[in-house]
């Protein structure tokens, strides 16, 4: 079936739907179909594969307030009649939310993204196989003290729509793929772990011997590894490192997290909250991002927002729930966990404005310091109601401007207030990973590092 075809028999069923509703009630209509492909690859032969098709439809109905809803995991017309039912049933279980109520058109376009791939659509099971064995045994032809723990070859893709009384009627498809292996290096006292990612629109996009390489030095670099003086110091956090935290930034960022009372960043917007060297976007626009969007989980338009410029926050996320409840308008942020999932306002796909320098060069300005490759208890260790950050870390020594031993078991220790005011550059080295945030390079001074006495 075409993806024509398939556009209109779904909006059928959900037009179908639309039609019923009676009186004040409002009615949304989120419908997902897709695909996904996972297999694990051990010693050449395969671990675990997966191949597994989806569909399902969720139906919110709100009326005076109330809002209610229910899903099924099949598009049969009956059912979805019954689910429309039972979303009815649901609605006089629920308590008054003066805020409730569905999104409306805004009248902002769709930037136009070439979100789907036909060669990865195409693309057979055997060669998916295949690709994950030539990662194993280019990581371990790399370098002897390399065992390798798996390799991963991962996809997915599918269509979607929301259809809704307020005027909501919008269609997309996207689909998406990644490579992964994970390393593991053996030293005296334990294992030193890695990994390498290859990412891509399809897999002839993928870099797989850089993949195979970097899972083979994340993994080596550790080999020796002691524990670092503790001290103040100047730290380089590593892409992936980079884009951990700035998934933990936007979560404060949410427009959920500010009406909560739970954003350490709530009331100021306006106000320099970071080095100026740092401006942050949340741009599902860019067809580079993983997550990369041409609609939020409402049906909206997604869009470039510019969330911190320059070190002045800018503003928040919101969907159309969070951005009623806080006087403000949608950013096209509502997201949600598929079509059994209510929408909520997040990031889509965050990135850093990059700076101009290479890591190594970046390293070479600095005379005392650490680089942060890996990070432990990132969600445990930071609080983002109050801010405190400390977390676990392993890296390498940077001293007189180069990489000096390895270095592990160590804290980092700050606030996200001070490390985000204490970053001295962005890196340029902008790097797509297979997550909602993307990554470079990012020097913070004044962190304390805590390991040896």
């Amino acid at each position: 079936m075409s993806a024509t075809e398939s556009n209109e028999e779904l909006f059928a069923l959900a037009d179908s739907l639309i039609e019923t509703a009676t009186g004040g009630e409002q009615i949304e209509v989120y419908i997902s179909r897709g695909s996904s492909t996972e297999v694990r690859v051990h010693n050449g032969e395969v671990e675990h594969f997966v191949s597994a098709m989806s569909s399902g439809i969720g139906i919110r109905v709100i009326n005076d307030g109330r809002t209610g809803s229910a899903h099924a995991g099949t598009l049969d017309a009956g059912i979805a009649s019954a689910v429309l039912a039972e979303a009815r049933e649901n609605v006089s279980f629920s308590s008054v939310d003066e805020w409730a109520a569905l999104a409306e058109p805004d009248a902002v376009d769709i930037t136009k993204q070439d979100l789907w791939s036909d060669e990865l659509e195409r693309y057979p099971t055997s060669d998916k196989v295949e690709l994950a064995q030539r990662l194993e045994r280019m990581t371990l032809d790399l370098d002897c003290r390399i065992r390798v723990d798996d390799t991963n070859f991962v996809d997915g893709g599918g269509e979607g729509l929301v259809v809704t009384t307020t005027g909501i009627r919008r269609y997309g498809r996207s689909n998406s793929c990644y490579l992964s292996v994970s390393t593991l290096a053996d030293d005296t006292d334990g294992t030193r772990t890695g990994f390498g990612f290859a990412v891509g629109a399809h897999p002839g996009e993928f870099d797989v011997e850089r993949a195979a390489r970097e899972g083979v030095d994340r993994a080596t670099r550790l080999l020796g590894a002691i524990k670092p003086t503790s001290r103040s110091t100047t730290v380089v956090l590593d892409p992936f490192v980079t884009a951990q935290l700035l998934g933990i930034i936007g979560s404060t960022l949410s427009g959920d997290a500010v009406v909560r009372g739970r954003s350490l960043f709530a009331d100021r917007v306006g106000e320099s909250i970071a080095a100026s060297t740092f401006t942050l976007v949340d741009d599902p626009t860019d067809p580079r991002a993983y997550t990369a969007t041409d609609l939020d989980g409402e049906g909206l338009a997604a869009r470039r927002n510019v969330l911190i410029d320059e070190g002045e926050l800018k503003g928040f996320v919101h969907s159309s729930y969070s951005a009623r409840r806080a006087g403000a308008a949608t950013t096209g942020n509502a997201i949600r966990g598929g079509y059994a999932g209510s929408p909520s306002a997040g990031c889509l796909a965050l990135q850093l404005v990059p700076g101009k320098r290479a890591q190594l060069d970046l390293i070479a300005s600095i005379d005392d310091g650490v680089l942060i490759e890996g990070v432990s208890g990132l969600h445990s260790g930071v609080n983002t109601v109050s801010g405190d950050f400390s977390v676990g870390a392993t890296g390498m020594s940077i001293r007189n401007g180069a990489l000096a031993e390895p270095v592990r078991e160590f804290t980092i220790a700050s606030t996200i207030q001070r490390l985000l005011n204490d970053i001295v550059e962005v890196g340029g080295d902008l790097e797509w990973l297979p997550m909602r945030a993307s990554g470079s390079s990012l020097v913070i001074r004044d962190v304390m590092v805590s390991g040896s006495s």
